[in-house]
């Protein structure tokens, strides 16, 4: 067993990326206070075929150099917007014919592991502020909350690697069926 060199690796080129399989999913990114994790979060949609991140409230936006430094030129392949009322930003999604899921420990979550995507269905995932979750304009555009099983003495993963379970647990069902 050897490591593949860079060149090995067949990933599609930017001019290319346009033609890239993506999947009928964005993300939402509420009130983001970091922008390590909000270039995480553009590393992981390039990686997992996101059509869209949707930057809203205090979310940083490309181009600065702390989301360069995790997004790795990501920002460049994702495409992306932002809007300061998410609130306005989730009826347009659902008059749109999104699914609004929110990843949210609420009194009404489902557990991620009895999420089945349907692969005919387009979804918008609503990630929140690392320290107070979503806001509560989002709660009310809501169609599921889902939420990660956890086991520890903690109560939530980081934002960026809540996304990619849910990225990877979406794209693996999907796959499948």
């Amino acid at each position: 067993m050897r490591k593949l060199r860079t060149e090995e690796i067949q990933r599609p080129e930017l001019k290319d990326i346009s033609q890239s399989k993506k999947f009928p999913i964005c993300l939402v990114l509420d009130n983001i206070r970091s922008m390590h994790n909000v270039g995480s979060a553009f590393r992981t949609a390039d990686a997992l075929g996101v059509q869209h991140i949707h930057l809203c409230g205090i979310t940083a936006q490309p181009p600065h150099r702390d989301i360069n430094k995790t997004a790795l030129g990501a920002t460049d392949s994702v495409d992306w917007t932002y809007t300061k009322n998410i609130s306005e930003l989730l009826l347009s999604l659902k008059n749109e014919g999104y699914k609004i899921v929110l990843i949210e420990q609420t009194n009404k979550s489902h557990s991620l592991e009895d999420f089945y995507p349907e692969p005919v269905e387009k979804y918008a995932f609503v990630f929140g502020n690392e320290v107070f979750g979503l806001s509560e304009q989002s709660l009310q555009h809501a169609d599921i909350a889902i939420e990660i099983p956890q086991y520890g003495i903690k109560h939530s993963f980081n934002v960026s690697v809540s996304m990619g379970i849910i990225l990877w647990h979406y794209v693996m069902n999907i796959l499948r069926n």
